[in-house]
């Protein structure tokens, strides 16, 4: 009988994923619907960019794999400048500023699992790209990182009961913030994001 994988991981793109891919000899095992990379504990779901990629994914991944738990990780922008390129943050809150409770009018706020020792943050996560100095001051009132997977992967994983956790690094801020600038950033500190990841992160989750 085939033993389901222990973590999921959830990333939007295969830019982020290649060091996760070869750094724990990950075969790809899938093309469709979605691009998948696995061993005998691990199992990596590409999902697109964007709210309704990231939902299918994860639900792609706990309905298929049915791990013990999911990791949604990979990049995000940074809304003001207290943050630097390659900061690393485990996300505590997520809000979906851009889609208000229907009674309430208030943002949706999802609340992932969260580890002990890592440094944390709130992530807005919303459909369209944020990258204007205009748009990063307005949504630096609800979170100090922005991305466009986040909230979708921890509503979905919840739906299947499976526990998820967040981590992002950060790929813009508002002194780089052309798409060359994210494209540099995002290659820059995917290896490092990597590392962090298996040596701090693996260990207390597996």
């Amino acid at each position: 009988m085939e033993k389901n994988p222990v973590i999921g991981i959830v990333m939007a793109t295969m830019g982020e994923a290649k060091p996760f891919v070869e750094g724990m000899s990950l075969i790809r095992t899938e093309r469709d619907p979605f691009l998948v990379f696995m061993n005998d504990n691990i199992v990596i779901v590409i999902s697109g960019i964007g709210k309704a990629n990231a939902a299918m994914g994860a639900m792609y991944c706990c309905d298929k794999y049915k791990p013990e738990l999911v990791c949604n990780l990979g990049a995000a922008g940074a809304t003001d400048l207290t943050s630097s390129v390659g900061d690393i943050y485990h996300i505590n809150e997520i809000v979906e500023y851009d889609r208000p409770e229907f009674k309430s009018g208030r943002a949706f706020v999802h609340k992932p699992m969260v580890l002990d020792g890592f440094r944390t943050a709130k992530v807005a996560t919303q459909d369209r790209a944020v990258i204007s100095h205009e748009k990063r001051k307005e949504v630096s009132q609800h979170a100090g990182l922005c991305d466009m997977e986040a909230a979708s992967v921890v509503q979905a994983c919840r739906k299947f009961r499976i526990e998820c956790i967040v981590f992002k690094f950060v790929s813009d801020t508002p002194d780089y913030n052309e798409s060359n600038d994210i494209m540099h950033y995002i290659k820059k500190y995917r290896g490092p994001f990597f590392e962090f990841f298996a040596e701090e992160v693996l260990p207390v989750i597996t």
